[in-house]
């Protein structure tokens, strides 16, 4: 690897676990598009990636700043965080399945409905 490839790397994981604890946003929004279109990385790739690097430690200091400020809801978090496993493993199974550009098409449709939502129909 480069040192411009590691540069570029270092600074999509500072741009992501920024937006992450700005706006909650990170991997899927911001990891998962950079690595396709800037690193060559296989929608897949991208993909499982992305999950790897959302270990407990990454995750955990950005929600504790907001726990401090009283602004977590552990029960909710557990409840998600239960869930998120076992629709992360089926989600894992069904994309690994799925064509590339089945993906990205999903993702795509994804991204422009929440934004429609939030531009025109969010309180």
């Amino acid at each position: 690897m480069s040192t411009g490839y590691i540069l570029g790397i270092l600074a999509i994981g500072l741009i992501a676990g920024f937006m992450s604890s700005l706006v909650g946003i990170g991997g899927g929004i911001i990891i998962v598009p950079a690595l396709v279109m800037i690193f060559g990385l296989s929608q897949k790739m991208a993909q499982g990636t992305s999950l790897a690097m959302l270990s407990l430690p990454v995750a955990f200091i950005g929600a504790f700043n907001y726990y401090k400020e009283g602004e977590v809801n552990w029960k909710l978090a557990l409840m998600l965080a239960l869930t998120f496993v076992i629709g992360g493993f089926l989600g894992s199974k069904v994309a690994l399945d799925m064509s590339t550009n089945v993906i990205k098409k999903v993702f795509a449709i994804f991204m422009i409905v929440v934004a429609i939502k939030y531009l025109f129909f969010d309180k």
